[in-house]
Order: structure tokens, then C-alpha cells, then sequence
């Protein structure tokens, strides 16, 4: 599949991944959270996915604003982690890092 291509794409699914493995360990009652990050990193890869697949270039850059906005989400997310301290500086800051790469790349393909 082309979006398989993206670099945005493949970036967002291994953060994906790794806040995934992040969030499994933490303790309980944070769920919430989890379900909120989880669904907000689901977004922006499926917007990518779905953009990408547009013919026009207005519905295209529909879903990927949809995808960078999904992407401010999964920053407040990261925040709340470190206001929460349910992870470490370090890896909140990778996270953030990595992150605001993504973002760069869909503003990048909105254009």
C-alpha cells in the first residue's frame, strides 16, 4: 500500500509502538490516559493511511490536518505523562522529540 511508504507514516507507527510498551507499565488508574493516547496515536496513523489514499489534494490535506491535529493530542498526552511522572524526563523528552518530527513531516505534506 502506498502510505506504507510515507516516512511520516512508518515514524508514527513505531512511536506508536513504543508508547505502547511505555504505558504497560504503568501503574494502575491511569486507563483513561492509556485509552486516550492510544486512540490519539491510532488517529493520526489511520488519517495518514486515509489522506494518502485521496485523489485531491483538498481531501488529502483534510486528513492529514486531522492527523497533525491527532498529533497535539498525543503532545498533551505526553505532558500529562510527565506532569504524572509516569515516565522518565528522558523519555518523555524522546517522545516529544519524536513526536514533533512527525508533525513536521504531515505539516510538510500539507502543503
Amino acid at each position: 500500500m502506498l502510505h506504507e511508504r510515507l516516512m511520516s507514516y512508518q515514524k508514527a507507527l513505531l512511536l506508536a509502538g513504543d508508547l505502547s510498551k511505555e504505558v504497560a507499565k504503568w501503574r494502575r488508574g491511569h486507563g483513561y490516559l492509556v485509552d486516550q493516547l492510544k486512540r490519539a496515536m491510532s488517529s493520526i496513523i489511520l488519517n495518514l493511511a486515509e489522506g494518502n489514499a485521496r485523489r485531491s489534494q483538498k481531501e488529502r490535506r483534510r486528513f492529514f490536518e486531522i492527523a497533525r491535529a491527532s498529533a497535539s493530542e498525543v503532545s498533551a498526552c505526553i505532558d500529562l505523562m510527565h506532569v504524572f511522572a509516569l515516565s522518565s524526563p528522558e523519555a518523555i523528552a524522546s517522545y516529544k522529540s519524536r513526536l514533533a518530527e512527525v508533525s513536521r513531516m504531515i505539516w510538510g505534506m500539507m502543503r
